[in-house]
Parts: C-alpha cells; structure tokens; sequence
C-alpha cells in the first residue's frame, strides 16, 4: 500500500514537471511579469514588514526593537488615532457610496448607443483624470467672499460673513468625503460599462421565459452575475481609493490639517516617511494599513459570491 502510494506522489510530481516542461514557453512568457510582480510589490512589502520592527533613520543601520512601533502606534500616538478613525469614516461612506454609484450610473448609460454612451462616459469618467481638479475645488471652497461657494451662499443670504472652508475643523472631514466622491468615478466606471457590453443579450430572453418580470430582477439573476470579474475588480479599486485617500487632504486641507481634522492613514505615514524619516515607524503604519485593506477585501469578495444567489 506504502509503495503504491509513493508511486501516486511520484506519478503527480512528475506529472506536475512534464507540465511545466511542456508549457515551458508560458512559463517564459511569464516569467518577466513574474520578475517585476515580486521586484516591486511582493519584495516591498516584506521589506517594510521586516523594517517595521526596526528603527530605522536611513542614514544610520537599522536597530531592531522588536513591537515597539506598534505598541507606540496605539497607545502614545494619539494622531494615528484620529488617522485611522477619518479614514475608517471615508472606507465606510465613500467606498461603498461611489461602489454603488459607478454601477448605477454604469447600468444606465450603457442603455444609451454610439456617440451618446460615449459621450456620457468621457463627461463621468473626466474629473477622476482632470490634472485641475484640486485648482477647482479650491477656487470653489477659497475662505472670502470670491470663493464660489462663498458667493452662491451669501448671494442666497445663507450666511452673513465667508467662511473659511478648510479651516474650520467640522467642515473639512465632510467636504473631503464629497470631494472623494467626486472624483471616484473612475477606473471602476469604466470596468462596469466594459463589463455590462460583454453581457449575452440572449441571457435576458431565457431569464424572461424563466419568469423575470422586471429589470431590478435582470440586474440581480443576470446582469451582476455575469460581471463577476468586473464586480470584484471594482471593489478592489474603490477599496484602495478608500483607504489610500492622501492627495485630496493634503491639496485642500493641507498636511497637518487644522486640528488634524483632515488626517489619514496614508497622510500620517507620508509626515513619518517622507517629512522625519523614521522609516521603522512608518513601516509599522504602513503595515497596518496593508492589513487593513487586505481583511476588507477578502470580507468584500466574499460578499460579491453570494450575488445572484
């Protein structure tokens, strides 16, 4: 039994080399990708979980110190704190909202033909890629009676005096959260109206002999279903954006933000990174926020299986 078992493994082990050595040529193809793939995603990552133990300067050799930046991230980092806290706020409202919005408005401009759904799209998809759109944002959000947003208000007699928009510390977290869905509708747009074109039209005449009676059930029992790889795509994306909000913080509220009211994960990792250089430290944020993003999307692919079911 022992011997019939070892020739199993060694049957499988050689059916798994005469593969490869067959598909070799694949495996070739692959193998630049591959290269590049673990050179500048998978060897960073465990670069900045190895430093994260340390403290390290840059200049100097790092210094091993074992949970000391973790231990000092949650209980004397008061800061991170409020970071983590903004940027669960953005990830929770943000990133489901413009989720559900690039699918909705997705679902129906595809209805529209030719030049029209073309011309939709570029007018959804263009502030994601506009280079201005911090100059507009703040145009409209400037603290004195030019700003846009200043004028419309006072022109309405909403308010008496302008209001310094980004530094007051309760406006900045809701202006950025409207601002971030703004520019959400990007790549995860366009994937929806990609994904929504590759559908089988035949599937809505067999889902209408099946007793499909409208189209929020075609949405349901074939439109999402069959976009699967679009849906997960997606919320890949929106995550990221979630979790990754920087840019539109440091732009408009400025990096500190009054009160650190503008503060994020990725804008506290950049002051540590990028401004004190201790680079232990902002391994350790950045390690945390890796996890993070890593528990939220497998909790979101498991939500994506169940569509349609």
């Amino acid at each position: 039994m022992k011997r019939k078992k070892d020739a199993t493994n060694n049957k499988n082990e050689w059916s798994l080399g005469h593969r490869i050595k067959r598909n070799r040529a694949s495996y070739v193809m692959l193998a630049p990708y591959f290269i590049l793939f673990f050179m500048f995603t998978v060897l960073p990552v465990l670069t900045s979980v190895f430093f994260s133990f340390t403290d390290f300067n840059i200049l100097e050799m790092p210094k091993f110190i074992g949970w000391e930046n973790y231990i000092r991230l949650f209980l004397d980092d008061v800061i991170f704190k409020k970071a983590i806290a903004n940027t669960l706020i953005f990830a929770v409202i943000t990133g489901p909202i413009s989720y559900v919005m690039c699918l909705l408005f997705a679902w129906i401009i595809n209805e529209f033909k030719g030049k029209t759904r073309a011309f939709l799209t570029l007018i959804f998809y263009a502030p994601s890629i506009s280079g201005n759109a911090y100059l507009v944002w703040n145009l409209i959000l400037k603290g004195d009676r030019y700003g846009y947003l200043n004028g419309l208000l006072m022109k309405l007699d909403l308010i008496n005096t302008p209001v310094v928009w980004m530094k007051t510390e309760k406006y900045v977290l809701p202006v950025l959260i409207v601002v971030q869905l703004w520019l959400s509708l990007g790549t995860g747009f366009l994937t929806f109206i990609a994904g929504l074109q590759t559908i089988d039209k035949s599937l809505y005449e067999a889902g209408a002999v099946d007793g499909i009676k409208n189209r929020w059930q075609e949405l349901w029992y074939i439109t999402l279903p069959s976009m699967k790889p679009q849906l997960m795509f997606g919320a890949v994306m929106q995550i990221t954006q979630s979790f990754a909000v920087a840019d539109i913080s440091i732009n408009l509220a400025g990096n500190p933000s009054v009160n650190d009211a503008g503060a994020t994960v990725v804008t506290h990792l950049l002051d540590y990174g990028s401004i004190r250089y201790e680079m232990g430290y902002a391994c350790a944020i950045a390690t945390l926020l890796f996890i993070m993003m890593i528990g939220t999307n497998k909790l979101i692919q498991k939500l994506i299986r169940k569509v349609g079911n």
